[in-house]
């Protein structure tokens, strides 16, 4: 698959029977355990944007992680659980070998033209050709261009920190166009929330994932390759979990996406 975007191989499906499709893992995705959550967010979306009898566009989408993912194929079911005149509802199971290792629920929906106001405004911060880029020692953060306003991942030795918040700009490395499937997995850019509070790396994983997509198709494809802006913060640390709460603009301020999620993590 020379030639091929790295994103685009990862969310490369073939179907398997009319309710399934195979995939496989990619090494350049690798996440500490098994592949980044993001890729895997977004590859769910992309098996639905393959169906066709699909109707409208991405509204809303929860991803539940069930257990890690190993590498190699995997299998993708997708069950139509309600279609109305403006929305549909999907079912999905990525499973490996028969063992579900990740869920997830989708609804898609037909935009109309409506009165619209944005009331999470974008924080006001430099632009993201001031700032340097770095990010945490992964793989899969390499398919990104990141540059951090405030807060970027713990290095050795870092103090705990007093907020959970990170804010960032990133964009695709390769400058590959915004569409619904890159930016599911864009908004998941950002690293475990404990970390930042603590100072220091501690085991983590995300449980389950929500994706609210506010911006269209259209608004996507203007967007091109440039960069976005996320921003996350925590509410609470207990009992093993915390929540974490985040939201990406584009440049121009129009807010795309805005995320929750529940994290595990030791001590």
């Amino acid at each position: 698959m020379t030639g091929i975007h790295s994103f685009d191989n990862a969310l490369d499906l073939q179907p398997i029977d009319a309710t399934r499709m195979r995939g496989r893992t990619q090494p350049d995705w690798a996440n500490m355990v098994g592949p980044f959550g993001g890729i895997t967010a977004a590859t769910l979306l992309h098996a639905v944007e393959l169906r066709p009898d699909r109707i409208g566009e991405p509204l809303a989408l929860t991803v539940n992680f069930a257990a890690p993912i190993t590498d190699g194929e995997f299998d993708i079911s997708l069950k139509p659980a309600r279609t109305n005149r403006t929305n549909q509802h999907w079912i999905a199971e990525l499973s490996q070998d028969g063992d579900v290792k990740t869920t997830a629920t989708m609804v898609f929906g037909i935009r109309r033209d409506t009165w619209s106001d944005d009331e999470t405004q974008m924080p006001d911060v430099p632009q993201p050709e001031g700032l340097s880029v770095s990010g945490p020692p992964l793989v899969w953060v390499k398919q990104y261009d990141t540059r951090y306003v405030e807060n970027p991942f713990p290095t050795e030795g870092s103090a705990p920190s007093p907020s959970s918040r990170t804010t960032l700009w990133v964009r695709d490395a390769g400058q590959r166009g915004l569409d619904f499937a890159a930016l599911a997995a864009m908004s998941d850019i950002f690293y475990p929330r404990v970390f930042l509070r603590r100072g220091e790396f501690t085991p983590a994983g995300t449980i389950s994932l929500t994706t609210y997509f506010h911006a269209n198709g259209q608004e996507l494809e203007k967007l091109g390759g440039d960069f976005v802006l996320g921003s996350a913060h925590a509410n609470r640390f207990a009992d093993g979990y915390f929540d974490q709460s985040a939201h990406v603009w584009s440049r121009d301020g129009a807010l795309l996406t805005s995320t929750h999620q529940i994290v595990y993590f030791k001590g």
